[in-house]
């Protein structure tokens, strides 16, 4: 008997790609998502789609459920801002429901899906003891969410809680984006010959390839629940904290082309360096990706046409697009129909 998994947002970024390997691992997915990007996953016997918002879902839906990843959001750190009250209400409020949910539920196993960005702006090399400094209000929803699980741990669940702080992602992906600096670097090389770097390029980013992260996750669920329960693992390595130029130097040797570059926007406040020992030490986690394989593999997938750059693959945009669509049906629909 497969194990049931339920994936929140496993139509997204991340999700498209590790829904596909719990299957592979022997598991059987249940997706919720409000597929605000459409629907990513193929058909499959051991995957289940349900169309819903983290928000209000019922309990029913946790019902004979070995593990939750919990990895519905607002993803990143500007499309956090185009909404600060509704990145709270779904980052984190949504998060903490479908915690204490998922604890009544019985389910065994929660991981939930939190970011290095809570590190903000920091010199050193940052450990999962170093104090937080969030910088946005992704940041801060995150910090909440992670604190509503070490709650939820304190007053006693048995549900096994861990909780994964990413490194940056990049990667192909069936839910594509190009908003994440080394995919956006790739677009912008293979488009027009130039790679745009966001000022002044010497920030630090640890970076982590979207198959990596997704293999992270399922490491996680088949450790012993001791390894696990509790925990706060940064999720990346060491080699890949990178200063965004030089990202973008490895993008230009994956895609064999000359290192030609372009500014654009104001310079960044984020910066930091991260400490990956722990996840290797623990679930000896090590990456199979690098920068600039994973930068070849985007550019093979758009001569081929495999994926293609339009305002869905760009977050802000898209979500200001929704956003503009909500307010302008409220003006047409105060009763809730057009006609």
């Amino acid at each position: 008997m497969r194990k049931r998994v339920v994936v929140t947002g496993g139509s997204g970024y991340i999700g498209s790609v590790l829904s596909q390997l719990l299957v592979e691992s022997g598991y059987r997915v249940r997706i919720l998502d409000r597929f605000f990007f459409g629907d990513t996953i193929p058909d499959n016997e051991y995957i289940e789609k349900i169309k819903v918002d983290s928000r209000t879902f019922s309990s029913e839906l946790l019902e004979d459920t070995y593990a939750v990843l919990d990895l519905a959001a607002i993803s990143n750190d500007p499309a956090g801002e185009l909404d600060r009250i509704k990145t709270i209400d779904i980052n984190y409020r949504a998060r903490r429901r479908l915690q204490e949910l998922a604890s009544e539920s019985k389910v065994e196993r929660y991981i939930l899906a939190s970011s290095c960005s809570v590190y903000g702006f920091q010199d050193g090399i940052l450990e999962e003891t170093s104090p937080v400094n969030p910088l946005t209000t992704y940041a801060e929803a995150n910090i909440y969410a992670e604190e509503s699980a070490i709650n939820l741990l304190n007053r006693g669940t048995d549900m096994g809680i861990t909780i994964f702080r990413q490194a940056t992602m990049y990667g192909l992906s069936p839910r594509m984006r190009f908003d994440l600096a080394i995919n956006g670097m790739t677009l912008g090389l293979w488009e027009g010959g130039n790679i745009p770097i966001l000022r002044d390029g010497n920030q630090w980013r640890p970076m982590i390839h979207i198959r990596d992260t997704s293999k992270a996750f399922i490491a996680a669920l088949v450790a012993d629940k001791d390894l696990v329960q509790g925990q706060l693992f940064n999720v990346g390595s060491n080699e890949q904290n990178y200063q965004i130029i030089q990202s973008a130097k490895l993008v230009a040797q994956g895609l064999n082309k000359p290192f030609n570059f372009e500014w654009y926007g104001e310079p960044d406040h984020r910066s930091y360096q991260v400490n990956f020992d722990k996840i290797r030490k623990v679930l000896d986690f090590a990456p199979d990706w690098t920068a600039d394989r994973g930068a070849a593999e985007i550019a093979v997938a758009l001569e081929r046409g495999i994926v293609k750059a339009d305002q869905v693959t760009k977050t802000v945009a898209w979500y200001s697009t929704l956003l503009e669509w909500e307010s302008r049906l409220k003006d047409l629909a105060p009763d809730g129909f057009v006609l």
